[in-house]
Order: structure tokens, then sequence, then C-alpha cells
């Protein structure tokens, strides 16, 4: 096949280029330059450069061409100014799963069309693997977990649409990364030993607090005790923290860890660690989920099941039991075998979490399959403390 083919600069995207160019297919490689240079060039520098360097290297040595691939103004749409506004209203967001979404697998995808390669696929050094079922129009494409359970990078791109994934591949998901590492030091590649890349793409070496400072400013207001309400402190901004965060507050006296925040009042509120166990908490809705392949079987309007669920990139998903009920109570049912469009879930963990945060993504998984998610909303009031009626604290719950 013809496969365009994302490369970082990174040993993941080169391994995967090398595997498919081996496989003998016909391979052309990509470099995405999303690095906002006039936007960003104040607070530092970004190494996008030697990312550059690092990518034509790799493609040098195997006689693969590269194409740089200019998506700045994507980028800035549907990432920067997305998680801005996460942000500025309190929320906890996810910008790599835009980035997937709009830019890598949405721009790019246009910019493909555009060039009128013929590109039968699109490959990437995602850990996550895909599995078609059915033929023709009945065809639908699942996505899997990669068999590496630290490396999987489902939850990044539970948002994809069917038409995007089916175009996919994913040459690393069967492989754990030291197998990676290995196949990249048989085959000599410049950067075998590469340190994998952290944090968000486009901030480059610019620390995280600088960049939302630069962009939302700063706005002094006081942080409370959640139990009393009494004031313990003033922070600088309540975008710079988020759900469960220790380090940063100041606070004498502690262990103090954020509970929450009032973006109107410009107040954060914290408890002590002695008492942090009573806001963990086990139940969250997804308002809009997004179904990758359909919802699972069973899952009608009022009904149950069991699934697993993470609400942040880690090895684990945790057992949940999900409902599905219409987003007002007075609605009436959808008729059919599956939820409606816009349907709610009410999700509960079968062990109780000390850093759910409205706007944290939540990915259903079925095994293997992640099956899509949505964003989460606690619904809780840090001001109410966790005996009153409502809010259920791990130490009671069921």
């Amino acid at each position: 096949m013809r496969i365009a083919v994302l490369v970082s600069g990174g040993v993941d995207s080169a391994v995967a280029l090398r595997m498919l160019a081996a496989a003998g297919h016909e391979v052309h490689a990509f470099y995405l330059k999303v690095w906002l240079a006039d936007e960003m060039a104040h607070l530092g520098t970004c190494p996008w450069q030697e990312d550059l360097l690092y990518a034509r290297a790799v493609c040098n040595a195997a006689q693969i061409p590269l194409s740089v691939v200019a998506l700045q103004q994507a980028y800035h749409q549907h990432v920067v100014t997305d998680a801005l506004a996460e942000l500025a209203a309190g929320r906890t967001p996810s910008p790599d799963i835009g980035c997937n979404r709009h830019v890598k697998f949405g721009a790019f995808f246009q910019e493909l069309e555009r060039l009128g390669h013929g590109f039968e696929r699109v490959a990437t050094g995602h850990y996550a693997r895909t599995e078609t079922q059915g033929t023709g129009s009945d065809a639908r494409t699942r996505l899997l977990r990669g068999v590496d359970p630290v490396k999987d990078q489902t939850y990044f791109l539970y948002r994809l649409q069917q038409a995007q994934l089916a175009r996919l591949c994913f040459p690393l998901g069967g492989l754990l990364k030291s197998e990676v590492r290995a196949r990249a030091h048989d085959l000599g590649l410049p950067n075998r030993d590469r340190p994998d890349s952290q944090g968000i793409c486009f901030l480059g070496s610019v620390r995280y607090d600088r960049f939302v400072e630069a962009s939302l400013g700063t706005r002094r207001g006081w942080i409370r005790e959640a139990r009393s309400g009494r004031r313990l402190g003033r922070h600088r901004g309540v975008w710079f923290h988020t759900i469960g965060q220790r380090r940063g507050l100041g606070l004498g006296g502690g262990p103090w860890y954020v509970v929450g925040k009032d973006v109107a009042r410009d107040e954060l509120w914290v408890a002590h660690g002695k008492e942090l166990a009573a806001w963990h908490r086990r139940r969250f809705t997804i308002g809009r989920p997004h179904w990758i392949a359909g919802p699972p079987d069973g899952l009608v309007a009022g009904g149950e099941t069991r699934l697993t669920v993470k609400v942040r990139h880690t090895p684990e998903a945790v057992g949940c039991e999900v409902r599905c009920q219409p987003p007002e109570a007075t609605a009436r049912p959808p008729a059919g075998p599956h939820p409606a469009p816009g349907t709610a879930l009410e999700v509960t963990l079968e062990r109780a979490d000390p850093g759910l945060a409205d706007g944290q993504p939540a990915v259903l998984y079925d095994g293997d399959v992640c099956l899509g998610g949505g964003i989460l909303s606690t619904g809780a009031d840090p001001r109410r403390f966790p005996t009153d009626p409502g809010v259920e604290p791990a130490t009671r719950a069921g």
C-alpha cells in the first residue's frame, strides 16, 4: 500500500516508519509543524528544529522522502484556543486529544486530499491497534489497546470518527516499548537513544505555568479550607491549579490538596491530607458521550452495563457501572436498541478516585476495546462538606 507516515523525530515513529518500509509498503514521511513561533517566541524555544533534524536523518538513512506540513493555524484554533478556554472556565483539558482529532487526523487528512497523492493509509507511532469487522457499508473499525499497558495511547484517541480510524494503522500496537527500543538499536537509528518527549507538544521547553500566565494572566483570590470556609492564603489564578494538586499552594501546616475551584469568586478550595479521603468520589456523569463504533450491547436508556474506565492516561482502567438515561429526567426514553444521540451516562467507579476534575476525559473500555467516552462532570460543590446529602465520600461508599 501507499502509506503516509507521521514522524516526530522520536524513536517510536521512526521504528514505525522502518517497519512499514521493510514490509514492502511505499512510504512517505510527513513532519507536522505546529510550533507557534510568533505567539511563543518571547517565552522560550521549541525543539522542533532538532526534532526535524532527527526525522530527516532517519528518512535519509532509509532513502524515504520527507515533507514538512505547516499546521500552526489549525493547531492554534482547535488545540490551544480550546485548552485555554477550558482552563479559564476552571476545567481540566487534555490538549493531545484535540490534536489527534482535529490536527493529526483532521487538518492533515485534508492536506493529503489537497495534495492528491493517493495515500491509502496514514500511520503513526501510537501504541494502539485497530480491528475491522464486517465488509462494505457494514464495516466498522474498532480501536484496541496497545499490548504495552504503560504506553497504551488509546486514551488520547477516543474522539476519532470511523472515517478517520478506518484509514489509520499503528505498527507499534503489538509491541512493548522495550521491543521498540531494541529494534531501533538493531536498525542503527540515529534517534535510538533519544528520550521520549514529555508534556504538550507545542510548548517545547516552555514551562506550562509560564504559558498559562502569558495567555490568561493572573487573578488573585482566596484559598479557603473546604470544610470550614476559613481563609488560608492567596493564589494567583485558579487556572494554575487542578483537582488533587498538592504542590505550589504555599500553605503551612499541610499537606493541603485542591478539592475544588470557584471561578466566579476566584476561590480555590483545599482539604488537609488527613481529611482528603472524604473528597474522593465514585460518581460522575458524561453528558455527551462519543462512541467509536457504536455503544456496547445492552446499554439502552435506563439500562446498566459493567465496563472499565480511565479518567487520565494511566496503565490501569478501573471497573465501573455505566447507566444510560436521557439528559432530561422528563424526556421520553429513546426507541430502539441503543441510546439516542445526546443521551447522558452516569458512571459509578468500583473504588473512589482522589482527583476527579470537571473537564477531564473519561474513556470507556470493554476489555481491550476502547469504546469511546466523553468529558466528565462531578457536579460537586467543594463548599459542602461530604457529610451533606448528595455527596459520597470514599469512607461511606458502598
